[in-house]
């Protein structure tokens, strides 16, 4: 599968690749990258625009270079609200359980995602299953 979207975001590339994407190019490229792209995605092989091949490249590093105890960097609210949404829950679901706002409860989210280098909702719950935060 290849991906032709109009964002420019490692993370929308990450969440592709995630999905099962072989190939991920932005709108603002040139008609022959989308005819590399296809030929290398049915030759079995990936393809990334150059627009954000390097970004993407480096965030992959940076997860994995993350120290194993990341999970430490976390308030002990965050860790709650990590578990939550591990387990399925919605901003709104986190807030009636933690009597928080929903905003709080997206703000919390979008600081666990930076404080972990991750880019995703999946990727927190790799991390939480990882981690031993929840239990599969």
């Amino acid at each position: 599968m290849v991906f032709l979207t109009m964002h420019r975001d490692v993370a929308y590339a990450r969440q592709a690749m995630a999905a099962g994407a072989v190939g991920f190019l932005v709108k603002h490229s040139v008609a022959s990258e989308l005819v590399t792209a296809v030929r290398e995605a049915l030759q079995g092989r990936t393809y990334v625009t150059p627009m954000i091949a390097g970004e993407l490249l480096e965030s992959y590093r940076q997860v994995d270079s993350r120290p194993h105890d990341s999970a430490q960097r976390l308030t002990a609210r965050q860790r709650e609200v990590l578990q939550l949404i591990a387990e399925g829950r919605s901003a709104k679901e986190i807030a009636a359980v933690l009597k928080i706002s929903t905003r709080t409860a997206e703000v919390h989210k979008a600081r666990i995602l930076e404080a972990l280098g991750l880019g995703t909702t999946a990727e927190l719950v790799q991390f939480a299953i990882r981690n031993g935060i929840i239990s599969v």
